[in-house]
């Protein structure tokens, strides 16, 4: 596995592979729809926003005009919309070979819900992520060496913010604190990522689970965290989104993972810099957490994953 310097060229002809990327409207799915495509990948993009969605694919084209792209309307705050994409999906591709799951809502100034009533960046980041994986696991079943790949952050393991599942207060009704709530989220992502991995290889299946973040990337989900965050910090300390978007390229991407690898910045606190493996909390990895958490989550979303059938 080469570590030094990995950039976008490092990345093998994606020729032949279906590749579905949420949040791919804008900042780190954008780019990532726009590398892979030029790799040769027929990259369908997913967004919430039509219009902003539109705009994207023709920023895709305009800078591969031969590139196989497509777009669906997907809604991961709206479970009725992820059933509707779903459907859509299973009519449209014979197969899947990498899953991205990059959309998420970030740090909203105040309380906000989920269609199913929700917390926004719960509902979003983890529970949409967790009903579309289990409605698209046939799909990518019948897929050879398929893929997941998860986008988490790097704020799952700041102890200021005490990390953890608080499955007393999942929708932070008693009392709301947005950058814990995010925190939740992302260490959510980790847990489902690690523990997805651990069950497909029980089941046999040749899929295959890896994670990454982005470090501190100036993207348009900081806009909504204050001027001081949004625009001192982000011009003072962010990376480039082309280079924000690595991780979770070569967690899609590099050949030979065995799963549950995490991907990540190498500069100091993972900021900025190239791709390489780090390590996640210890709290990412505990199994029984984990395992609660996938309880929880199927009996919330109505999701309950099939593990048997093609492999």
């Amino acid at each position: 596995m080469a570590t030094a310097n990995w950039t976008a060229d490092n990345i093998p002809s994606q020729k032949g592979k279906i590749i579905l990327i949420t949040g791919a409207n804008s900042g780190l799915g954008l780019e990532a729809s726009i590398v892979l495509s030029g790799k040769g990948a027929h990259v369908v993009m997913a967004a919430r926003n039509p219009e902003k969605g539109e705009r994207a694919l023709a920023e895709v084209r305009r800078r591969h005009p031969d590139a196989e792209v497509d777009l669906m309307r997907l809604d991961l705050a709206d479970f009725d919309s992820i059933r509707r994409f779903s459907e859509e999906f299973h009519g449209r591709y014979p197969q899947l070979h990498v899953l991205i799951e990059n959309a998420g809502v970030m740090n909203p100034p105040k309380r906000e819900l989920t269609k199913q009533n929700f917390e926004i960046q719960f509902g979003t980041n983890h529970l949409g992520h967790f009903m579309l994986t289990g409605l698209l696991l046939d799909i990518l079943k019948k897929t050879p060496h398929s893929r997941i790949a998860v986008q988490s952050s790097g704020v799952h393991k700041i102890k200021s913010l005490k990390p953890d599942i608080h499955f007393d207060d999942l929708n932070w009704e008693k009392s709301f604190k947005s950058m814990q709530a995010y925190s939740q989220s992302k260490l959510a992502n980790l847990l489902f990522a690690y523990e997805l991995d651990r069950r497909l290889k029980a089941s046999n299946a040749d899929i295959i689970v890896t994670a990454a973040h982005p470090g501190w990337t100036k993207t348009n989900l900081q806009n909504t965290s204050g001027f001081f965050v949004s625009k001192i910090m982000n011009n003072l300390m962010a990376q480039r989104v082309a280079m924000g978007t690595l991780p979770i390229l070569r967690a899609a991407t590099e050949e030979g993972l065995a799963g549950s690898e995490y991907f990540g910045p190498t500069g100091i606190g993972e900021l900025r810099g190239y791709p390489e493996l780090v390590k996640s909390s210890g709290k990412s990895h505990d199994k029984e957490l984990a395992g609660k958490l996938w309880e929880v989550s199927e009996k919330l979303t109505g999701m309950t994953y099939n593990f048997d059938g093609p492999r």
